[in-house]
């Protein structure tokens, strides 16, 4: 077992922080997160119309509006609640910073068809990046380039994001990676017929499946929609991956970043 010295004071938080207002980022055509006070009656929970203090009813698509962390739940029936199945408080993780590769010059494959002018992530990149080290049971941490202010309120409808090769998904499989975390809106191309086939890798469900008995790959977890500032720099990190307590398949989360000392 590794030992490290961490210092709790100096953090990175890589989580995009859920404006409920145009500043976010968005995927899919799904409805932006709002917020607007609870009205009942004359009653407005709004200290600026008169109410003793605020209080917000909230509308929200944790997939599609910012930074969120996803489980199993995501592609079976049983429809799996994330706050069951994180069994980490800290994590150990590796920083990569990775480029795209354009589909017209992509050897690799992905279930359905890859467009030629795609940008993918793919296994030969990761494989640059991530050399030898070991991530059994880590984290793995990825930075697509060109990295801009953008994503924090980019509409991905609008200009559409990369994503993985089924090669690259496989990849990581291989390496055991347990928790995965991008700055993309998904792991998965966005108009993909519904296959997501990369997440059906990741967490090891056939394509098709919607069922699959509990294991190992239950705890695994995936979190999209993250933006990591130039500043911080490639290499070893603790992760906490903080979620907020909804039972659901995915919950918006609050990744924290600490160096490795």
């Amino acid at each position: 077992m590794n030992k490290f010295k961490l210092n709790l004071k100096y953090f990175y938080d890589i989580s995009i922080t859920q404006n409920f207002d145009n500043n976010q980022p968005n995927s899919f055509g799904v409805v932006k997160a709002k917020s607007e006070p609870y009205r009942v009656g004359d009653f407005v929970g709004d200290t600026n119309k008169g109410s003793s203090c605020n209080f917000d009813q909230l509308s929200i698509t944790p997939h599609c509006n910012g930074t969120h962390t996803e489980c199993i739940g995501h592609i079976l029936n049983s429809r799996n609640k994330i706050t069951d199945l994180i069994d980490d408080i800290f994590t150990e993780a590796l920083l990569i910073t990775c480029d795209f590769t354009r589909g017209n010059q992509c050897q690799e494959k992905y279930l359905p068809k890859i467009e030629k002018d795609d940008l993918l992530i793919t296994a030969k990149e990761l494989e640059n990046k991530i050399g030898n080290q070991d991530l059994k049971n880590q984290g793995l941490i990825i930075r697509t380039l060109p990295n801009s202010i953008s994503k924090i309120s980019r509409d991905y409808d609008d200009d559409p994001g990369g994503y993985f090769t089924n090669d690259a998904m496989k990849f990581l499989y291989e390496l055991k990676v347990k928790h995965l975390l991008v700055d993309l809106p998904s792991v998965d191309k966005s108009n993909d017929e519904g296959m997501l086939s990369n997440h059906r890798i990741f967490w090891n469900v056939e394509l098709g499946k919607k069922e699959s008995e509990y294991n190992e790959h239950h705890h695994k977890t995936i979190t999209e929609f993250i933006y990591i500032d130039n500043k911080i720099k490639d290499g070893r990190y603790m992760v906490n991956l903080q979620i907020a307590p909804f039972g659901l398949d995915a919950s918006p989360s609050r990744p924290i970043l600490i160096k490795l000392e």
